[in-house]
Protein backbone atom coordinates (compact mmCIF):
# COMPACT_ATOMS: atom_id res chain seq x y z
CA UNK A 1 0.00 0.00 0.00
CA UNK A 2 1.33 3.43 -0.91
CA UNK A 3 2.36 5.78 1.86
CA UNK A 4 1.14 8.88 0.03
CA UNK A 5 -0.50 11.62 2.04
CA UNK A 6 -3.41 13.73 0.92
CA UNK A 7 -2.74 17.46 0.58
CA UNK A 8 -4.32 20.69 -0.56
CA UNK A 9 -2.74 23.74 -2.15
CA UNK A 10 -4.21 27.21 -2.21
CA UNK A 11 -6.46 28.97 -2.49
CA UNK A 12 -4.28 31.59 -4.07
CA UNK A 13 -5.13 34.39 -6.49
CA UNK A 14 -3.87 33.96 -10.04
CA UNK A 15 -1.87 36.85 -11.46
CA UNK A 16 -2.09 38.14 -15.01
CA UNK A 17 1.43 36.83 -15.69
CA UNK A 18 1.01 33.54 -17.56
CA UNK A 19 4.47 32.29 -16.52
CA UNK A 20 3.80 32.28 -12.76
CA UNK A 21 4.85 29.12 -10.92
CA UNK A 22 1.77 27.78 -9.14
CA UNK A 23 2.85 24.36 -7.85
CA UNK A 24 6.01 22.24 -7.71
CA UNK A 25 6.80 19.22 -5.51
CA UNK A 26 9.14 19.86 -2.56
CA UNK A 27 12.26 17.88 -1.73
CA UNK A 28 12.75 15.94 1.50
CA UNK A 29 16.12 16.22 3.17
CA UNK A 30 17.73 14.57 6.16
CA UNK A 31 16.40 11.41 7.75
CA UNK A 32 18.31 8.43 9.05
CA UNK A 33 20.13 7.86 5.78
CA UNK A 34 21.28 11.49 5.66
CA UNK A 35 20.27 11.75 2.01
CA UNK A 36 17.56 13.57 0.18
CA UNK A 37 14.73 12.30 -1.93
CA UNK A 38 12.59 13.96 -4.51
CA UNK A 39 8.90 14.04 -3.88
CA UNK A 40 6.02 13.88 -6.33
CA UNK A 41 2.46 15.15 -6.41
CA UNK A 42 -0.55 13.45 -7.95
CA UNK A 43 -3.17 16.12 -8.61
CA UNK A 44 -6.74 14.86 -8.55
CA UNK A 45 -8.79 18.06 -8.49
CA UNK A 46 -8.29 21.71 -9.37
CA UNK A 47 -10.95 24.36 -8.76
CA UNK A 48 -10.71 27.87 -10.17
CA UNK A 49 -13.21 30.44 -8.91
CA UNK A 50 -14.12 33.73 -10.60
CA UNK A 51 -15.08 36.28 -7.95
CA UNK A 52 -15.79 39.11 -10.38
CA UNK A 53 -18.84 40.38 -12.24
CA UNK A 54 -17.30 39.61 -15.66
CA UNK A 55 -15.84 36.63 -17.50
CA UNK A 56 -12.11 35.96 -17.00
CA UNK A 57 -9.87 33.44 -18.78
CA UNK A 58 -7.12 31.22 -17.38
CA UNK A 59 -4.37 29.02 -18.78
CA UNK A 60 -2.22 26.29 -17.16
CA UNK A 61 0.94 24.58 -18.45
CA UNK A 62 3.04 21.70 -17.11
CA UNK A 63 6.75 22.09 -17.71
CA UNK A 64 9.83 23.99 -16.64
CA UNK A 65 9.88 26.75 -14.04
CA UNK A 66 8.39 29.99 -15.30
CA UNK A 67 7.73 28.57 -18.77
CA UNK A 68 4.66 28.15 -20.93
CA UNK A 69 6.18 26.58 -24.02
CA UNK A 70 4.10 25.29 -26.92
CA UNK A 71 3.18 21.69 -26.40
CA UNK A 72 3.09 21.88 -22.59
CA UNK A 73 -0.49 23.15 -22.30
CA UNK A 74 -2.52 21.02 -19.86
CA UNK A 75 -5.69 22.70 -18.63
CA UNK A 76 -7.87 25.52 -19.93
CA UNK A 77 -5.73 27.44 -22.39
CA UNK A 78 -7.68 30.70 -22.65
CA UNK A 79 -10.65 29.00 -20.99
CA UNK A 80 -13.32 31.48 -19.94
CA UNK A 81 -14.98 31.26 -16.53
CA UNK A 82 -18.26 33.16 -16.34
CA UNK A 83 -18.87 35.86 -13.74
CA UNK A 84 -19.26 34.55 -10.19
CA UNK A 85 -18.76 30.96 -11.37
CA UNK A 86 -16.19 28.19 -11.02
CA UNK A 87 -14.35 25.62 -13.13
CA UNK A 88 -13.54 22.15 -11.78
CA UNK A 89 -10.98 19.74 -13.25
CA UNK A 90 -10.80 16.11 -12.13
CA UNK A 91 -8.10 13.70 -13.23
CA UNK A 92 -4.72 12.24 -12.34
CA UNK A 93 -1.70 14.40 -13.13
CA UNK A 94 1.70 13.51 -11.70
CA UNK A 95 4.23 16.26 -11.03
CA UNK A 96 7.81 15.18 -10.38
CA UNK A 97 10.58 17.35 -8.95
CA UNK A 98 11.34 19.00 -12.30
CA UNK A 99 7.68 19.66 -13.13
CA UNK A 100 6.01 22.99 -12.50
CA UNK A 101 2.33 23.83 -12.86
CA UNK A 102 2.57 27.28 -14.43
CA UNK A 103 -0.11 29.74 -15.47
CA UNK A 104 -2.24 32.75 -14.84
CA UNK A 105 -5.39 34.65 -15.70
CA UNK A 106 -6.42 37.40 -18.08
CA UNK A 107 -7.06 39.75 -15.16
CA UNK A 108 -4.94 39.87 -12.00
CA UNK A 109 -6.50 38.56 -8.75
CA UNK A 110 -9.88 37.90 -10.39
CA UNK A 111 -9.51 34.12 -10.19
CA UNK A 112 -8.48 31.94 -7.25
CA UNK A 113 -7.02 28.45 -7.69
CA UNK A 114 -7.17 25.58 -5.21
CA UNK A 115 -6.49 21.88 -5.59
CA UNK A 116 -6.21 18.53 -3.89
CA UNK A 117 -4.22 15.39 -4.45
CA UNK A 118 -1.57 13.16 -2.94
CA UNK A 119 2.08 13.72 -2.17
CA UNK A 120 4.68 10.98 -1.90
CA UNK A 121 8.40 10.23 -1.92
CA UNK A 122 9.73 9.22 -5.32
CA UNK A 123 12.04 6.64 -3.86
Amino acid sequence: MAANKTFRFGPVALTNTLTTNILNPPTATGGTNGGSSSMYIVLKHIRIVNKTAGAVTFSLWLGATGANAAGTEVIGIGYSIAANSAFDWYGLMRLDAADFLVGGASAATSLSIEGEGEIGVAG
